[in-house]
């Protein structure tokens, strides 16, 4: 990692502002220079030159102009003669030699810069030079000015970049300023995300007052929490009533086998150990089905392919060992979906052992078509799930007190796990209306047409 790198985002784009607002800084007193340099050069220009052709114009005519008017405009001019002498300068080139050898043709002025002028030694000039012809002599006026230097003066110089200096220090003070304050919800984030804990996972981040794109981050970040901690709650809850149930059949155990000690010769040993064996059943089917939860919550991969719902189904009631009643079956064949048969096999057996359990004297499967999608329909005469509570049955380790013993030799752990089977097809599993009982139904998206 380089040293930007390591730099926060407020000094790095703190950084960049300068440094474009560097860039105009400097760039701007530059054009400034340059456009006044050229401005004052084509000034300088056209006075020199209209200097040389005012003057020449008054000799032409014989007339003598006053000295002091042209070096107002000027630095100074000189009238010279067909031999190169000097016959007229401006007070500034009195006693001077010749300023230029700068010979015009014609009646246009010309004009060049020179640093060697012998009348202005140590100095950049521009000479304008005129012809005129007095009285039938040929003469050439020069008038010379200043060159304007690239800074055009100091005192430019100086306050433009007094004026850059103040620019890049404000916009300097401006960016981190800014920028601190566009990051200060996100340095409240950060700091509220620091205090969230495992042990606490209420907090949240505060939201901005801007709808703006932090906010929508911070609206991510919560629902993100909300999650979170509705995951955690589940699984602190499910390591709750995992632990009871497991610690259930253990005590059980325990007190039947200690109660047996206590008296070993007045024991009913096979009794004890036919109860114990019940309570290894009960413990290896809580184990299962939590093996069963934990793939399904890690996200299992499905080993998906064509499959009659019917032959299915079928398949798995001829194989059942029915232990009160067996299924009546109203199967509609070439019902194909695409599933993991051994789940939707694990996902029919626990609808079965539920229905089973509560049945009375029926219990009937019905597979069919409703639209686009498959419906797998598990009924029984039972007492039914009152429908205040046909969404908690679904919930781990939930149990409706029906005063039936029976009830407890489930897991609670079926229903729960024949749902996120539906759910991991791409299915639905509710209960719904009955006339009679409890009413299961599973629906899953219809195979496509091959």
């Amino acid at each position: 990692m380089n040293v930007w790198q390591r730099w926060s985002v407020k000094t790095r784009l703190t950084i960049i502002a300068t440094g474009v607002m560097a860039v105009v800084a400097i760039g701007a007193p530059a054009f400034v220079l340059a456009t006044l340099r050229t401005t004052t050069l084509a000034h300088k220009t056209k006075a020199t030159m209209a200097t040389a052709a005012w003057t020449g114009f008054h000799h032409e005519q014989g007339v003598q102009p006053p000295p002091t008017l042209p070096a107002e405009l000027v630095a100074g001019f000189q009238v010279v003669d067909a031999s190169g002498r000097v016959i007229s300068a401006s007070p500034e080139l009195a006693g001077r030699p010749r300023m230029a050898d700068l010979r015009p043709s014609g009646r246009r002025p010309v004009s060049k810069s020179t640093c060697s002028s012998p009348a202005f030694p140590g100095a950049c000039v521009l000479i304008a030079a005129y012809h005129v012809d007095a009285g039938g002599s040929p003469l050439t006026v020069y008038a010379a000015d200043y060159e304007v230097p690239w800074y055009v003066s100091w005192d430019l110089v100086f306050t433009l970049t007094a004026l850059s200096v103040a620019v890049l220090v404000i916009t300097a003070y401006g960016a981190h300023a800014t920028v601190a304050r566009v990051l200060a919800p996100v340095n409240a984030i950060t700091g509220r995300l620091a205090a969230i804990t495992a042990s606490d996972l209420s907090l949240r981040v505060p939201l901005p007052r801007h709808h703006d794109e932090i906010r929508r981050l911070a609206e991510t970040v919560n629902r993100t929490l909300d999650r979170v901690e509705n995951a955690v709650e589940r699984q602190r809850r499910f390591a709750r009533e995992a632990s009871h149930d497991l610690r259930t059949p253990l005590t059980a155990m325990r007190a039947d086998i200690e109660e047996a000690l206590l008296h070993p010769e007045d024991a009913d040993w096979p009794r004890v150990a036919q109860a114990q064996l019940d309570n290894i059943d009960r413990l290896q089917a809580i184990i299962t089905d939590l093996l069963e939860l934990a793939r399904l919550d890690s996200g299992v991969s499905l080993k998906l392919e064509r499959t009659d719902l019917a032959e299915l189904v079928t398949y798995e009631l001829d194989h059942r060992h029915w232990r009160k009643v067996a299924a009546v079956r109203e199967l509609t064949p070439g019902v194909v979906v695409v599933i993991d048969r051994i789940k939707i096999a694990r996902l029919l057996a626990n609808l079965l052992d539920n229905s089973e359990r509560f049945a009375e004297s029926m219990l009937k499967v019905i597979v069919g078509r409703v639209g686009d999608k498959a419906v797998l329909e598990v009924l029984d005469d039972g007492p039914g799930v009152p429908p205040e509570l046909r969404e908690a049955v679904f919930q781990r380790f939930m149990r409706i007190s029906t005063g039936r013993q029976p009830y407890a030799e489930g897991t609670g752990l079926g229903l729960a796990i024949a749902r996120e089977i539906a759910e991991v097809h791409g299915g639905t599993l509710t209960i719904e209306d009955s006339e009679v009982g409890a009413r299961f139904v599973l629906r899953l998206p219809l195979a496509p047409e091959q």
